[in-house]
């Protein structure tokens, strides 16, 4: 019994400390604010001007900054350019990406880089490099990038979307419409590749290898007579390929 008194007496001498500390604090800081309140009606008093605060503002770049990131940026850009006529990929990736770091607006390294890793088959990056240019500019060759990083993923319908989007925008380019067409293949959009097919081979007309593939869409299709007619203009073109003459044979046979 002795025991629980001390404690519960012990209890009560540590709440009271504690609640005189917190009764003293507030007190301090009523008395501060007071002070503070009175020291601020006797500036005003003697005809001081209180100011708002205002956030302070990020400084902008000035035009020296700029010209300097922009002269570095392209001596990395120079360096790269060079390493990459000396076939060294590694070192033209690394200094194309300090160009990006000193200066992440040019977006003229960003393509060089985008088209570095499109020729080194790094298709995933490729890909990446080309949709973030596609945010800055809209541009044919930029979409049918995109759509090439795409066909050599086997992801052929979002090639599809890409080469239509670069063929929308440079409609008098049959390599476009090639492109395309080729895609639709991947894709097994058979009837669509021939009409796309049919109009590159137009302009194309010595393409042998996009002959053969019309030639091919078009009996997927079941337009034998067409296939016929195609694979007679690539005997033409090419009168010893053996290859050719048993398909024309087989057609006529029918």
């Amino acid at each position: 019994m002795v025991y629980v008194l001390v404690l519960f007496g012990s209890s009560i001498v540590i709440f009271g400390i504690i609640f005189g500390r917190i009764l003293l604090r507030n007190r301090a800081v009523r008395k501060y604010v007071r002070n503070m309140k009175q020291r601020i009606q006797s500036a005003e008093d003697r005809g001081a001007v209180i100011l708002k605060e205002t956030p302070l503002e990020k400084p902008k770049k000035s035009m020296r900054t700029t010209a300097i990131q922009l002269q570095e940026s392209r001596a990395f850009l120079h360096r790269a350019e060079k390493a990459i006529a000396q076939g060294k990929m590694d070192s033209a990736e690394g200094l194309l990406i300090q160009a990006l770091t000193v200066n992440p607006d040019a977006h003229d390294v960003r393509a060089q880089l985008a088209k570095l890793y499109l020729e080194e088959k790094r298709d995933q990056k490729a890909e990446a490099m080309y949709k973030e240019l596609l945010q800055y500019k809209d541009d044919a060759s930029f979409h049918a990038n995109l759509g090439l990083a795409y066909y050599r993923q086997e992801r052929f319908d979002l090639a599809c979307e890409a080469y239509q989007a670069a063929l929308d925008r440079d409609p008098q380019n049959p390599e476009r419409f090639a492109s395309l067409g080729r895609a639709c293949v991947a894709a097994r959009h058979y009837k669509d590749a021939a009409l796309l097919l049919d109009r590159a081979t137009a302009r194309l007309a010595r393409d042998t290898e996009l002959l053969g593939l019309l030639a091919e869409c078009l009996l997927q299709i079941g337009d034998k007579e067409k296939a016929e007619e195609t694979y007679r203009k690539i005997n033409k073109l090419e009168p010893y390929n053996q290859e050719v003459k048993e398909k024309l044979k087989a057609l006529t046979s029918v």
